[in-house]
């Protein structure tokens, strides 16, 4: 049997990255999907065909998570479509990349409605779906939570009360048997890095830096999800999963 066989699982962000790369896991191993996107129709459809061809019942929802009414919306339809949410993964995320110094405050909001706001609304939105068998929460976070990397500081702020937020959710919500965690991973090779300034040189001193000897995948980061949602992670709880190849030991 597979491991998510008659699951649903929503996921923010769902249509491209490492976002899609969960999404395709999680359908290939028997989950129906909930594919969230904000933009990017075009992609969005390409990920739903490829779902569909896993076998998976999806629904394609167009929702902002960084306004509080949309993400609400988005877990209320998710729910009555499929009767319940057992897995919810908040990839969703936005940000400058700009030196703190020089942040606005308007790129400071963005990026905690997006990457941290997002999680409360979409984890007390979704505890009526959630809470009569229990389930799965889990959101993605990164390195820049701990240490400091260069023109980062809007994301990785974000992410350090991200991490804060799942260690608060995970003992407030364990008696409902809802599990909450986090994966942080280095640098990811998606569409979204090339934003970065200078994004060739630091692909070059990540590597360089990681002893596995390349930067991540999307796939990476899907596998280490795809645990904390199955029951192999049953005893896990709060926590933030580092996946970098090693990057974080040197």
């Amino acid at each position: 049997m597979k491991r998510f066989e008659g699951k649903t699982a929503l996921i923010t962000g769902a249509s491209r990255g490492i976002g899609r790369a969960i999404a395709e896991l999680l359908s290939r191993e028997g989950a129906h999907i909930v594919l969230n996107f904000v933009r990017n129709e075009e992609a969005a459809c390409k990920t739903e065909k490829a779902l569909t061809n896993n076998g998976a019942r999806v629904l394609k929802i167009q929702a902002n998570v960084g306004n509080p009414k949309e993400a609400q919306t988005l877990v209320e339809e998710a729910g009555k479509a499929f009767g319940k949410i057992d897995i919810l993964v908040h990839n969703a995320a936005l940000g400058a990349f700009k030196p703190v110094s020089e942040l606005r405050v308007n790129q400071w909001d963005l990026s905690l409605d997006v990457n941290t706001k997002a999680l409360l609304v979409l984890a007390q939105s979704a505890l009526p779906w959630m809470e009569k068998e229990g389930g799965s929460i889990i959101t993605l976070s990164s390195l820049g939570s701990k240490r400091y990397i260069p023109n980062y500081g809007a994301i990785g702020i974000s992410k350090a009360a991200l991490e804060a937020l799942v260690r608060y959710l995970a003992v407030e919500l364990a008696p409902k048997k809802i599990r909450v965690n986090a994966v942080s991973g280095g640098l990811v090779d998606t569409d979204a890095i090339q934003s970065f300034p200078h994004i060739d040189n630091l692909k070059k001193e990540v590597v360089r830096r990681t002893p596995a000897n390349r930067i991540g995948k999307p796939e990476d980061l899907a596998k280490v999800v795809a645990f904390l949602a199955s029951e192999e992670a049953a005893w896990i709880y709060g926590q933030t999963i580092t996946a970098d190849g090693g990057l974080s030991l040197i």
